[in-house]
């Protein structure tokens, strides 16, 4: 008669041991993994400006007519007979960066009577002047008797734009970092790191002045013509804004 020999005890035993000792170790590592990461301690949140004011060194001249008639042809004829002889007196004068001349709003609608059907057609045009002669342009602006002036706005020009802001830029992040350092040793920190910030910008127009020169005037009156119109530029702010945090160390 046969017995199978007996399994050894001590090595069932130490399979049972490494088995809990392996499913443990994975239940902490499990719960690391999975849990929550810190939240960052000792940041601080603020924001700096600056601002630098340029008198405004681009003109910007619209000038526009309207026409209307029962024939929608007609009307678009004559909106460009007004442009076109706009266009031949001003272009002689135009010089790039100085007096720049280019075609706006060009559009021609229909009229209705009260039943839906279209009675007539009215029609408009634009011829826009723009530069940084602002005597030239104004010229230019008064001397085309096709079309009159509808609007006269001031702006920066690109140029002067991107010197003023990235001067309001460079007064913005050394605020900021003067700020930044003051807080953190108001705090009782001895220094700061940056984490983030956004830099943005923004600006502010003056209401330019606008005025007829009556001594102009009275003399082109005389001579038989048109009176030029004298303007007067405004203000622009430049606000540039750095906002964000730091760490605190």
């Amino acid at each position: 008669m046969r017995f199978a020999p007996a399994f050894p005890w001590n090595v069932i035993g130490a399979a049972l041991l490494l088995g809990s000792v392996a499913v443990a170790a994975k239940a902490q590592t499990g719960g690391a993994a999975g849990a929550l990461p810190e939240a960052p301690r000792n940041v601080l949140k603020l924001s700096a400006s600056g601002r630098v004011e340029a008198q405004q060194d681009l003109l910007r001249v619209t000038l526009s007519t309207v026409r209307d008639g029962t024939d929608v042809a007609v009307v678009q004829k004559e909106l460009s007979t007004a442009l076109d002889a706009a266009l031949a007196i001003i272009k002689p004068s135009a010089q790039k960066g100085q007096l720049d001349v280019r075609t706006g709003n060009f559009s021609v609608n229909p009229s209705y009577n009260k039943n839906g059907k279209i009675t007539g057609w009215q029609g408009s045009t634009e011829l826009v002047l723009e530069g940084r002669d602002f005597a030239r342009i104004t010229t230019a602006a008064a001397r085309a008797q096709s079309l009159s002036i509808a609007n006269i706005t001031f702006d920066l020009s690109p140029e002067r734009r991107a010197q003023v802001e990235s001067q309001a830029r460079a007064q913005a992040i050394d605020r900021f970092k003067d700020k930044a350092a003051e807080i953190a040793k108001a705090f009782g920190f001895a220094n700061y790191s940056l984490r983030e910030v956004t830099i943005s910008s923004d600006e502010n127009a003056t209401v330019p002045r606008m005025f007829a020169n009556k001594a102009a005037m009275s003399m082109k009156s005389v001579l038989g013509e048109p009176p030029s119109v004298q303007v007067e530029p405004g203000n622009a702010t430049v606000t540039v804004t750095a906002t964000g945090s730091v760490q605190a160390r």
